[in-house]
């Protein structure tokens, strides 16, 4: 074992086991694929890396020296098809292996990775393609995204590069079997592609080592908000590091030959925190089921078959796991357990917890973030509570002025990032830096302030967004919480997520959490409609358990039961019923497809008793 992470991360706890600080510091260069990858495949090279499986009964297990392999492979042929550094490289990968290849030889090349999900339409194409200058894509030939982006192609003049992956195995065709021949064996031709895996086979496995430096751009994401086109998330090199983070402090991912699954897409961020930076700098194995549609079963037989350690889900598919019939499996084998995306329910802690003898700990970050707030090693969690800032970062809950908020009063959690404003004055958490202080601080290429390492170097070409978010010696995150007396956060939703109604601020987490506890709700989402009156209303789209039907005698019993164990206006006026929720290919509820299809269609008109309660 290397202790890679050592060398760049530092964390110190007091005589409790509790974390006290965090310490990062890196070279000018510093690489992921360089310093990481190479780094264990070099001197540990039967380290397992990465435990890859489909649904179609094909198995790899690929070893450090594998990805080193297959990742040099990968960056010779695509700088041998004019794919270098600086360019952006959209990448749909779905749960492929080849995503593993990818990621570290485009972070050699020095390309930034723009990951992406198959779900995008053909607007969406032209939209990333136009507003980030993209030059090449690696696109899975799997479903219809193909199809999308040659649609778009036309309206996308700088995408000049496209390569596709074979991985369509639905006919039956291709190799079941793990090996080396078998890997990147099947061959797609495509007019106007080039075969990603015959080109990777072809290619030298000897790769000429190229500059880089750590405060350059390595992947950026697009991150859709409530209202218009998506933001461009754009990080550095650092960020893979800070990643060690959310791996060690919140997921526990050990190097002792443990296996950690998180449950994600490629196309999203969730991936890379994961099922890549932070794990792989802790030299630990990642497992990835490579799946067209979540089923409770099958996930929970791949933790038992593979012997997972540590585990990551949204509390949706836990819960989903726990209605099936969890008890045919053997999870002895986890010794960890963590959740974020979604409010943690009590009910669904407490039934985890009496399964598996685990406590569910919960995180919270962003795209824009790594983990900043989570229940780290050793804490006691409180369900439902995100649990307390992580010391690598200044975190703290503003008001509307930047002025910290008292014992449960909600306001922004904001994380201090120096800005230079007023001139050649810096800021940090709201308060101007001393001189020296501030000339020490690391800047890029260009002279400006590097940003604290994990967190968004800018909105990639928006520099109104940018100075939204980040002014004042902070970064603001748009998320809303509140602080209890022992420091722990609390999630109330995103601003513009937070329901407005008759003067009060709810949080539809909050009546969720309450709301799933009534025995006909196998699941429920709480959003906000529009209220001539109040301006906004709760609505609540519930999915009931077996057992029950829909009807008006069980609205006013579940909104009884609101009134009951929660204060009178909370409860949703509105209660929807529906066969499942939208959710996204990781089993993420879509609120915003909820929101956006109440707002397309008329206000709903309440009963006049109805404004009183």
């Amino acid at each position: 074992m290397r202790n890679i992470h050592k060398r760049y991360f530092t964390d110190t706890y007091y005589d409790t086991g509790l974390l006290a600080d965090i310490k990062l510091e890196y070279p000018d260069d510093y690489n992921f694929g360089y310093d990481c990858v190479d780094d264990i495949a070099l001197n540990d090279p039967g380290r397992k890396a990465l435990i890859w499986l489909n649904e179609f009964g094909e198995e790899h297990i690929f070893t450090f020296a594998d990805i080193k392999y297959w990742s040099d492979k990968v960056a010779n042929y695509l700088l041998s098809q004019g794919v270098g550094k600086g360019d952006m490289v959209l990448t749909i990968l779905r749960r492929h292996y080849q995503f593993w290849f990818v990621a570290p030889a485009l972070a050699k090349i020095g390309a930034v990775m723009v990951p992406a999900t198959f779900m995008l339409k053909e607007h969406d194409v032209v939209y990333r393609v136009g507003a980030a200058d993209i030059s090449a894509c690696i696109c899975t030939d799997i479903g219809d995204i193909a199809d999308v982006i040659d649609a778009a192609a036309d309206q996308c003049p700088t995408l000049t590069r496209k390569f596709i992956v074979a991985a369509d195995q639905s006919d039956g065709s291709g190799p079941s079997q793990s090996g080396p021949n078998a890997v990147c064996a099947l061959r797609c031709e495509r007019p106007g592609w080039q075969d990603f895996n015959a080109g990777a086979q072809a290619a030298s496995s000897v790769f000429e080592k190229h500059q880089t430096a750590v405060l350059e751009p390595m992947l950026m994401y697009f991150s859709s908000g409530t209202s218009g086109n998506p933001k461009m998330v754009l990080h550095n090199h650092a960020y893979s590091l800070a990643h060690i983070s959310t791996a060690k402090l919140w997921q526990n991912v050990k190097s002792d030959g443990g296996v950690h699954f998180t449950i994600a897409d490629t196309g999203w961020g969730k991936a890379v925190w994961g099922k890549l930076y932070g794990q792989w700098l802790m030299e630990s194995c990642v497992l990835t089921y490579d799946f067209d549609r979540f089923v409770a079963d099958d996930i929970a037989a791949v933790v038992a078959r593979y012997n997972v350690s540590t585990l990551c889900m949204p509390p949706t598919m836990y819960r989903m796991i726990m209605q099936a019939d969890s008890g045919r499996y053997d999870f002895s084998s986890l010794r960890y357990c963590c959740t974020a995306g979604e409010a943690l329910n009590p009910d669904l802690y407490q039934a985890w917890e009496k399964l598996t003898g685990l406590k569910l700990t919960e995180g919270f970050g962003q795209t824009e973030t790594i983990v900043t707030v989570c229940n780290s090693l050793h804490m006691q969690p409180k369900p439902g509570s995100m649990g307390k800032p992580i010391p690598l970062y200044q975190t703290s809950i503003l008001d509307a002025d930047d002025n910290p908020v008292q014992v449960g009063e909600t306001g922004e959690i904001c994380i201090a990032y120096p800005t230079e404003e007023e001139g050649t004055t810096v800021l940090y958490a709201g308060a101007p830096m001393d001189a020296s202080a501030a000339a020490r601080l690391p800047r890029t290429a260009e002279g400006r302030l590097a940003p604290p390492a994990g967190i968004l170097m800018e909105y990639y070409r928006d520099r109104a967004k940018t100075v939204a978010a980040i002014h004042n010696g902070w970064y603001h995150t748009g998320d809303v919480a509140w602080p209890d007396e022992d420091g722990y956060f609390w999630f109330v939703g995103r601003n513009d997520d937070v329901i407005k109604s008759s003067g009060y601020r709810i949080s539809p987490f909050e009546i969720e959490s309450v709301l799933i506890t009534h025995e006909a709700v196998r699941e429920c989402a709480v959003t906000a409609v529009p209220d001539q009156l109040r301006g906004s209303a709760v609505k609540a789209t519930v999915v009931l358990n077996p057992g029950y039907t829909p009807s008006e005698l069980l609205v006013k019993e579940l909104q009884n039961f609101m009134k009951r164990e929660t204060a009178p206006y909370k409860y949703p006026r509105i209660i929807d019923f529906v066969d499942e929720l939208p959710k996204t290919v990781n089993g993420k509820v879509r609120r915003a497809e909820i929101r956006q299809k109440d707002a397309a269609s008329t206000e709903h008109e309440l009963a006049p008793e109805e404004y009183g309660g």
